[in-house]
């Protein structure tokens, strides 16, 4: 069985995914972005957009490995003032 973890898209991320989430192959998460649609991954590299690995929000993206069964959500950025 092969080894994944799911990306999850929250609110007009999961417009702009078409999808809710993906499973993806384990690895480093610049690699697994590097394997997107190059417009998803530059809306979600964008940083305004959070992140949270198994429900915990993580500070920047360039530290962080997928492991089997983790789950990275991309919060899009709140409107308002």
């Amino acid at each position: 069985m092969e080894q994944v973890a799911r990306l999850v898209f929250l609110g007009r991320l999961e417009d702009q995914a078409g999808t809710a989430e993906l499973a993806v192959p384990i690895g480093p998460l610049e690699d697994i972005l590097a394997g997107l649609n190059r417009e998803l991954a530059v809306i979600l590299l964008d940083e305004r957009v959070r992140l949270a690995l198994n429900g915990r929000l993580v500070p920047q993206t360039g530290a962080i490995v997928l492991g089997a069964g983790d789950e990275l959500a991309f919060l899009p950025p709140v409107s308002g003032g």
